[in-house]
């Protein structure tokens, strides 16, 4: 079940993450509720996966580089944000590095 709990703080936190990206700086004030809830979501879901028995670097070093990837590539897709081959090795290494300390 941690896992689970895990993928619910993993997407929540991705969703909040481009919704402050959408919100232009929270000028657009429709987005504040996806971002508050969407961390809320994210943080308490975490909170849970830690409770049912993952390990926290593991839970966060898994939430942090799936977070980054699907941002950087959401955001490609969203917004034309850059997403170069040198920044996709960065993610390559981060989860590399992720994988290393799972298998600790």
């Amino acid at each position: 079940m941690s896992w689970a709990w895990l993928s619910l703080a993993i997407a929540a936190e991705v969703v909040a993450t481009l919704s402050l990206r959408a919100s232009e700086g929270l000028r657009r004030p429709a987005w504040i509720l996806p971002i508050l809830a969407g961390y809320a979501i994210a943080f308490t879901s975490l909170a849970r996966a830690l409770a049912e028995g993952m390990k926290v670097g593991v839970a966060y070093g898994v939430w942090t580089a799936t977070g980054i990837a699907a941002v950087a590539v959401l955001a490609r897709a969203f917004w034309g944000d850059p997403l170069t081959r040198r920044m996709m090795a960065g993610i390559a290494v981060i989860a590399v590095g992720v994988l290393l300390v799972e298998l600790g």
